[in-house]
């Protein structure tokens, strides 16, 4: 076996390795809210929504019930190519965008109103939002004009902003050991670092065609 296959193998058994356990992290979360609970992790910081916009749960169920699913089936997606499943790539990214466009990320929106942090962490979890939606409905639309490259790409740019689930909270960590900041100050600097790093790194490995 050549040093370079070695390599890619080894690149792809430490990717799928370190997607398992961070997908494991954000399963742990999702379970605290099942049963339906409103007084339990990110919601006890939440009272005054819950109480005062009973639409507010309905939406956050929404978005934490279906964006599991959507890591997992966008991460299936993505790595398919390697395994040469072309069936099975179709059906998780059918589900992975009809989650996003459908439910994801309209209750993602609808919830970065209401982000802590205030006015600028709103802005961009709304951004976030928008962009998350946009950059998946691009790529259904290029996947249905059979326009396979761009699709691939757009994919990409849209599974960025779903993993900013994951790097937000590596922020947020990492952040709050080196520096412990007022919390509602966290938010508003979590915000941003969770997904703009993501896109922009994206964007540089779609110029340099490595992906």
């Amino acid at each position: 076996m050549s040093l370079s296959i070695r390599n890619n193998t080894f690149f792809k058994t430490l990717l799928i390795a370190g997607f398992g356990y961070f997908f494991w992290l954000m399963l742990k979360i999702t379970l605290e809210y099942i049963p339906l609970k409103t007084d339990v992790s990110f919601l006890m910081i939440k009272q005054t929504e819950v109480v005062e916009r009973p639409e507010y749960l309905y939406f956050f169920y929404t978005h934490v019930y279906t964006s599991i699913f959507v890591l997992l089936t966008g991460f299936l997606a993505i790595i398919r190519k390697d395994f040469r499943l072309k069936n099975f790539h179709r059906n998780a990214g059918k589900i992975y965008i009809f989650l996003i466009l459908l439910f994801a990320a309209p209750s993602g929106i609808y919830m970065g109103v209401f982000a802590n942090g205030g006015f600028l962490s709103k802005v961009s979890f709304v951004i976030l939002g928008c962009l998350w939606w946009f950059t998946t409905f691009k790529a259904y639309q290029l996947a249905r004009q059979k326009k396979f490259k761009e699709h691939k790409e757009w994919m990409w740019r849209s599974f960025a902003l779903t993993v900013s689930a994951i790097t937000l909270r590596m922020w947020k960590v990492i952040i709050v050991y080196l520096f412990h900041p007022n919390p509602m100050d966290v938010y508003e600097i979590i915000a941003w670092l969770g997904w703009v790093p993501n896109i922009i790194l994206i964007e540089y490995l779609i110029t340099k065609k490595h992906i």
